[in-house]
């Protein structure tokens, strides 16, 4: 439904997708079948709670198998429907062939405020819809393996794989049903702050390319550049934690559900949280000015603009007043199709969220193949290479004694070279390596076509495209 002359969120992606293969040479079979929801299956269940029973509505849609399983969040909210839920599907086909994950593209959502429920009740509600999801094999290792996404988090994922073990008693591969889950319950260490880590190495990665950065009227390193998040959940707050502590960004503002909070010398990120895990809001929080209307902050003036949690908080209405010359949208859907193409013609750089959040599912990818393979990552290897590295620190150290050259290392430097790598820097640096690789693909694509006019539209073709030769290889 288009609002206010503003496509939906479902119509913003199918514009998007629009304006991609307009300049492919796809056939109009092809480009129907990519484009399309595969499936989409609604429930609704009761569960007895509070001495009655209450009904809940929830979805699981397919937008394609090019590759199976597929894979998506399982969002908790009330604003969750059909038509969102099938955006957000097929996003995750993108995103997942953009970041060259083996994966089609899925999503699921139950139509809940989680707020309204104590722990107990929460976990009734999670294992039966579950359980409707597991007994039509939409939550299966090998066909559907689910995630967090707004609203859930590693405790609801415990209690989806403990359901799915309990209905599928010999499937050794339980485990990997689904992915987000809790290290104790066959999780990987950085699947939590995995969105925000994204974030932070694909802002990395275009400050490398100053090509691109010219084209946002941006120059030198993300040291002391400003920025301004709206959303301070997971996503948002692990990617200002890290820009800030890691690359000496300077977060002026954060935007939060019940206003903003301003410091045009730096906030605090940590002690902003802390405030806002206890008060459940930032109002009256000593690190900055607090703004009642902190929609008004997406306007003020910084270098990089991070919106970090709905969809559509950038929108025809507020597009124009945006001074940020680089968006990067670490939540899905930020921007709206009619804002997209204000900012565009504007001249404002955006990295999208097909791209730019893919972080979470390239490290959900790790930990199906951790779960697998039965074995965490390094355990096999670490000791070794440590070993390995230790024989030359030693011989280093015997040659100058030998020859009495006084050589001594310098500090600090042993101690980081001796250590080998466990699962924590291995699942680091793969995510770092594949955000590297999808970023210089997309890049490649924008700078390379006189047609391609943006990121955007750069990322979708690229996406498009490894989906059309996977359907092509199956014979479609």
């Amino acid at each position: 439904m288009a609002v206010n002359g503003e496509p939906s969120f479902r119509q913003s992606v199918d514009l998007m997708f629009n304006r991609a293969v307009a300049v492919m040479d796809l056939s109009p079979g092809l480009e129907e079948k990519i484009r399309v929801c595969n499936s989409t299956y609604t429930v609704r269940f009761g569960v007895r709670l509070r001495g009655g029973i209450h009904t809940f509505t929830g979805y699981r849609s397919v937008h394609s198998e090019h590759m199976e399983p597929v894979k998506g969040g399982i969002r908790f909210a009330t604003s969750v429907n059909q038509d969102e839920v099938e955006a957000l599907a097929a996003l995750m086909t993108y995103k997942c062939a953009l970041v060259e994950t083996p994966f089609g593209g899925s999503k699921g959502g139950l139509c809940i405020d989680p707020r309204e429920w104590d722990e107990h009740e929460m976990e009734l509600i999670t294992r039966r819809f579950a359980y409707e999801l597991i007994k039509r094999d939409l939550i299966n290792p090998a066909q559907n393996v689910p995630a967090p996404d707004m609203g859930t988090g590693e405790r609801e994922m415990a209690w989806i794989v403990d359901q799915y073990k309990r209905m599928n008693t010999t499937d050794i591969n339980g485990a990997a049903c689904v992915t987000g889950k809790p290290l104790n319950a066959g999780g990987i260490s950085g699947r939590v702050e995995a969105t925000g880590r994204g974030i932070q190495y694909a802002l990395r990665e275009f400050f490398r390319h100053p090509h691109d950065m010219a084209k946002a009227g941006l120059t030198g390193s993300l040291d002391g550049k400003r920025a301004i998040v709206q959303g301070l959940g997971n996503v948002g707050y692990h990617a200002a934690l890290f820009l800030r502590g890691e690359d000496g960004l300077r977060v002026t503002g954060i935007i939060e559900r019940d206003g903003g909070l301003f410091n045009a010398e730096g906030l605090n990120v940590q002690a902003v949280r802390d405030w806002l895990a206890e008060k459940g809001g930032v109002e009256g929080c000593p690190e900055g000015t607090f703004v009642k209307d902190g929609a008004k902050l997406l306007e003020e003036e910084c270098d990089i603009l991070i919106p970090a949690a709905m969809e559509g908080v950038i929108n025809q209405s507020n597009a124009g007043n945006i001074k940020a010359p680089l968006i990067i949208e670490a939540a899905n859907g930020p921007i709206t199709a009619g804002a997209d193409e204000i900012l565009r013609m504007r001249g404002t750089v955006i990295i999208p969220d097909l791209y730019a959040n893919a972080g979470g599912v390239t490290v959900s990818y790790f930990e199906w193949v951790k779960n697998l393979s039965h074995i965490r990552f390094g355990r096999m290897q670490r000791r070794q290479e440590e070993a390995r590295h230790q024989l030359l620190i030693d011989e280093l150290e015997r040659l100058s004694a030998d020859k009495g050259l006084g050589w001594t290392l310098s500090p600090g430097f042993k101690q980081q070279y001796l250590q080998g790598a466990g699962e924590l820097e291995l699942v680091r640096s793969g995510l770092d390596d594949t955000m590297r690789g999808a970023y210089q693909s997309i890049s490649q694509m924008w700078n390379g076509r006189q047609d391609v006019t943006d990121l955007r539209m750069a990322a979708y073709i690229v996406a498009i495209d490894r989906v059309a030769k996977s359907y092509r290889s199956k014979g479609l």
